[in-house]
């Protein structure tokens, strides 16, 4: 076995971008066919509760055993086998991509999709989009893993599985390609682009051939005959505003009352389950993922159509919606928010059209259309996601008509809203645990200058079963306020702090490290930029990160720390003079006359002991080695010259002359007296 990974993964780096793109259309097809999975075992355990419906006479009560019976059990496979699938899995895929170098563990695969299924097919509110992003995401992390791609690789492959799972499930591989890189990178970088493309389209392939068309959301299409009808696109892009930052802190207050929790914890899938059953009773159709009924609204043609549908009714709907889905996920369920924007969005789409058709005398509204440009502008009010809002209708129905109210609706949304709400929905809870993830990928200078280059090589770590006193005296001893955590074995177990120390309780000559670190710490590894370093510190508010080695993620090489920063900043200011040194080199290559002499550092030089970046050098002249003694050196900004070097240069015949003024001025005359230029 151990044979074969290595197989794979010389393959993988020997084929460079060929194998990296069979990489993603593998990831790809594997997305497909989970999410498939995902989509029948779902509709499985709503046929489950169904037949429990039918038992009881086909009454709305069964939703009180089918709601808490589901989320139970999906509390139980997160408390047995994976802790971190509770609620979507969109935010756990951003912080991996952002802060773990992408790792989800295999793990988690199976029991999301079970766990999923079971919250969905008891009746839970949300929608399978979240989940299938995690899933996706962590197939391809296990799968780059596998084969040791680079960690800029990694990150590529984990977005591209995480844009596949949208793309599965709504048969949308553009807009599945515009979430990994607007929600999941946070950023349109091209050099993602392939990886992302091929996975989405591969997954979305591969589930509708396996799952068909009525499994996924449809619509046939809106249409937009009068321009004065973006007044009332306008209007809704206002109310969609409003929705979505309803919806955002109605997630976050249930959410903070989840971690006031204080009975046991097992209780908490049953009384979330049991309200929002209760919403059940209320509405069924604010339960599960509300596809059938949004697909109705979205091909309502005129008003007329809408039946006996009470207009006001459909705001009282979505209010339900954003309750029971909050509940759901907090209360133990995994389901996603995506599917939940999109419905809120399209009731009061609908609901706009139907209270404004009476005194709306320019044309006849159309609620399908009013639904379907609703869907959109909420989902960028709640994720501040407009492009990805946009695209995924136009795949859903297929043509461009509405692409003028989208548009101004989605922009619109996702502008305001974001000044009301700072944080969307997938953000929100990395704020809530200190959490800022720097989404900008700018280049400077920090981005030329690796990790390896400026690290704190480890002489000595803590072991986990050390007293927190001694691990004081060791820390006081050293100047540093946290140090790694190392096992016997050379394994990575924490880091511990100051502040672990200050924190714990008990007597500090009984507490032992272990009992006081932070396990499972945020790493870095060697050949990381040290710019996206610095981000993945600033982001969790640290001054410290161990450095592991890229191979073995277990195994600690070293520390990044904020004096670190310092000399990596240093570093690239050499390296950037270097450059400069190379152009200039460059440029003098291709001028007539210009020949190769040599000049001697005499001594008593002032140039003597010091770097070449200090020294005034004229403009006409390169440097092109450095001999001392037997040894060449080829010089770089941070050569150090000595007595008796000599320098070998590049220029015009003048330029020699300035170069041995330099060389030769002795550092008694460095106030006044000319040195004498030996020809």
């Amino acid at each position: 076995m151990a044979t074969f990974r290595s197989r794979i993964r010389q393959i993988a780096n020997s084929r460079g971008q060929a194998a990296f793109l069979a990489a993603s259309l593998v990831i790809g097809v594997l997305v497909g066919l989970a999410v498939s999975l995902l989509v029948v075992l779902v509709d499985g355990g709503r046929h489950v509760a169904s037949l429990v419906a039918d038992g009881m006479g086909g009454s709305r009560t069964a939703y009180l055993l089918t709601v808490p019976a589901g989320m139970f059990v999906a509390w139980f496979i997160a408390w047995k086998w994976a802790r971190n699938i509770e609620s979507g899995g969109v935010t756990e895929t951003i912080s991996a991509v952002g802060l773990r170098a992408g790792y989800l563990s295999t793990r988690t695969i199976l029991p999301k999709i079970a766990a999923t299924a079971a919250t969905l097919g008891g009746g839970g509110s949300g929608g399978r989009e979240g989940p299938s992003v995690m899933i996706g995401a962590a197939i391809g992390s296990s799968l780059s893993r596998y084969t040791r791609f680079s960690e800029d690789r990694i990150r590529s492959l984990v977005a591209a599985g995480a844009g596949a799972g949208i793309g599965a499930t709504f048969n949308a591989p553009i807009a599945g390609m515009l979430f990994a890189m607007e929600v999941i990178l946070g950023n349109l970088a091209i050099r993602h682009l392939n990886s992302v493309v091929v996975t989405s389209v591969a997954a979305a392939v591969t589930t509708h051939t396996l799952v068909g068309d009525e499994k996924i959301l449809t619509s046939p299409g809106g249409s937009f005959d009068d321009p004065r009808d973006l007044i009332l696109y306008l209007v809704l892009g206002l109310l969609s505003v409003a929705a979505g930052v309803l919806f955002v802190r109605i997630l976050g207050k249930v959410a903070e009352f989840r971690s006031r929790w204080e009975l046991p914890d097992w209780t908490r899938p049953l009384a979330a389950g049991l309200i929002v059953a209760v919403i059940g009773l209320i509405d069924p159709r604010a339960l599960g993922t509300g596809q059938t009924f949004l697909s109705d609204l979205m091909r309502l043609s005129t008003t007329n159509s809408i039946g006996n549908l009470v207009w006001w009714t459909l705001p009282i709907l979505a209010v339900l919606k954003m309750v029971g889905n909050a509940l759901t996920r907090s209360g133990g369920g995994s389901s996603g928010t995506f599917m939940p924007s999109l419905f809120i969005g399209g009731v009061l789409g609908a609901a706009l059209a139907v209270a404004v058709q009476p005194i709306w005398v320019f044309s006849e509204l159309q609620p399908g259309s009013f639904a379907m440009v609703g869907m959109a502008a909420t989902f960028a009010a709640v994720a501040r996601a407009p492009l990805t809002s946009i695209i995924i209708v136009f795949e859903i129905t297929g043509n461009y008509a509405l692409v003028l109210p989208l548009m101004l609706a989605s922009s619109l949304a996702s502008f305001i809203a974001d000044r009301f709400e700072p944080d969307g929905v997938y953000t929100q809870p990395l704020t809530r645990r200190g959490v800022h993830l720097v989404q900008t990928e700018d280049v400077d200078l920090l981005d030329t200058v690796t990790v390896g280059e400026v690290m704190t090589v480890l002489d000595d770590t803590l072991a986990p079963t050390m007293t927190i006193r001694d691990a004081a005296d060791f820390l006081a001893l050293s100047g540093h306020h946290g140090m790694p955590v190392v096992r016997r074995d050379g394994q990575l177990a924490g880091v511990l702090t100051l502040t672990d120390i200050a924190l714990s309780e008990g007597d500090p000559d009984e507490v032992t490290v272990a009992e006081a670190m932070t396990e499972r710490p945020i790493t870095v590894t060697p050949t990381m930029p040290v710019s996206s370093a610095l981000a993945r510190m600033a982001a969790l508010g640290v001054g410290r990160l161990p450095v592991v080695d890229d191979l073995d993620p277990r195994r600690v090489v070293g520390m990044f720390r904020r004096n670190s920063v310092v000399s990596a900043y240093h570093h690239a200011l050499g390296a950037t003079t270097d450059r400069q040194l190379y152009r200039q080199r460059l440029r003098q290559r291709v001028q007539p006359g210009a020949t190769f002499y040599e000049v001697p550092v005499p001594r008593g030089s002032a140039a003597a002991g010091r770097r070449i970046r200090d020294l005034d050098w004229p403009a006409e002249a390169v440097l092109v080695s450095v001999r001392r003694g037997a040894a060449v050196i080829i010089p770089h900004g941070d050569t150090v010259l000595q007595s008796e070097d000599t320098i070998t240069a590049f220029g015009h015949g003048d330029s020699r002359i300035a170069v041995a003024f330099v060389l030769e001025h002795r550092r008694d005359e460095e106030d006044n007296g000319q040195p004498s230029v030996v020809g």
